[in-house]
């Protein structure tokens, strides 16, 4: 997907701060340090718009990203950082429960995993969370580079299997060292944000097709 716009439009704690408008959204949830705001950089080619905390998980807040003026990208907070309180984890979970469960404008949801590693508790936790909710999931197991190329299979069907991703599910390997799985990700990503009619729509708007890895 070429990319024409992209900005940060709000940094939101509460419901009455999210976006208005009719435009949908896919987003963005990991550990912290999985790599998400290097995921969101690389998708948009935007060095440094989205910025690593210097103290993984201190965010509370769903940050929202203006795509294209068509879209939006909400980076909500890193989840499964040791060192914060119960309360500050309990502010999170508040304002993401509010957002999953009412937010129209959600279409789907990124859910960013560490390929090197079997997905933890906390992963799995989220996953079933969003499938309670009736989300469509984009699983993208990022750091692939740090993979051997022969093991990437291997690593892929151990995050399916712990998982237990439902069919409707993809899971795909993804570096934002090398750009590895971009043009595969903005694929899905606009699986989830778009009907098939919408989509057709949206191809004819670009202004050159996105190139094959």
């Amino acid at each position: 997907m070429k990319i024409s716009n992209a900005e940060l439009i709000i940094s939101a704690a509460k419901k009455f701060q999210f976006p208005e408008g009719p435009f949908p959204e896919v987003a963005l949830s990991g550990r912290s340090n999985v790599g998400k705001s290097s995921f969101i950089n690389t998708l948009l080619t935007r060095k440094g718009l989205a910025r690593t905390s210097q103290q993984p998980g201190k965010t509370q807040t769903l940050n929202f990203y203006f795509i294209n003026r068509r879209f939006h990208f909400v980076d909500v907070p890193g989840y499964g950082y040791a060192k914060v309180s119960k309360s500050e984890r309990a502010a999170w979970g508040r304002v993401m429960e509010t957002y999953i469960s009412t937010r129209e404008q959600l279409k789907g949801v990124v859910l960013l995993i560490d390929a090197r590693h079997k997905p933890t508790e906390d992963d799995l936790k989220m996953y079933d969370w969003l499938k309670y909710h009736d989300l469509s999931v984009l699983i993208v197991a990022t750091k692939a580079d740090k993979i051997p190329k022969g093991k990437w299979d291997k690593h892929v069907k151990i995050i399916k299997e712990d998982l237990q991703v439902e069919e409707e599910d993809t899971v795909i390997l993804f570096s934002s060292e090398t750009s590895y799985g971009k043009d595969r990700a903005w694929k899905e990503i606009n699986a989830l944000l778009y009907s098939d009619k919408e989509r057709d729509l949206s191809d004819e708007d670009e202004e050159e097709p996105a190139k094959e890895e």
